[in-house]
């Protein structure tokens, strides 16, 4: 297994319900990494950047971010590129999770330098596989890079 240490895995998504269902899906799959949520595209570049509500303490950087496009403030779109344009955070793997299915947010999705598109599964039952196969992929089969200053990606 490439990755032994518990990778915390962020998620971006202003829907309340579909927080829950991620959350529920993630125990389902029996996931046990550390996970935080944030609402909008602005929450998210707080936490990276460790400003306003967020300190080392209660945002630790992230191995993954499960990203949905269509958010209020900054969506998906905006904080994907601000993302990757940072040399500090760019090596942080981030999933497009949304309910989108057009050609156009996949390939600008893609442009902007993601790593994965996912469309959001309509069943509960379908996210949990999405959650378990992400898990899967993310936390045990790729080798991500560590980040030496933190311990981790």
């Amino acid at each position: 297994m490439p990755n032994s240490k518990p990778i915390t895995l962020l998620i971006a998504d202003d829907d309340p319900d579909d927080r829950l269902l991620a959350r529920e899906a993630l125990i389902e799959s029996r996931l046990a990494n550390q996970l935080h949520f944030v609402e909008d595209g602005e929450e998210l570049l707080d936490f990276l950047y460790q400003r306003n509500d967020y300190s080392k303490e209660t945002a630790p950087r992230p191995g993954l971010i499960l990203l949905d496009l269509n958010m209020p403030r900054k969506d998906g779109r905006e904080a994907l590129d601000e993302i990757k344009r940072d040399p500090h955070l760019r090596k942080i793997p981030v999933v497009i999770l949304t309910t989108s299915e057009a050609e156009e947010d996949i390939l600008r999705s893609y442009d902007l330098g993601v790593n994965s598109f996912i469309v959001k599964p309509v069943t509960f039952e379908g996210l949990v596989e999405v959650m378990r196969t992400i898990g899967l992929y993310w936390f045990e089969i790729v080798a991500l890079p560590v980040d030496y200053e933190s311990g981790v990606v």
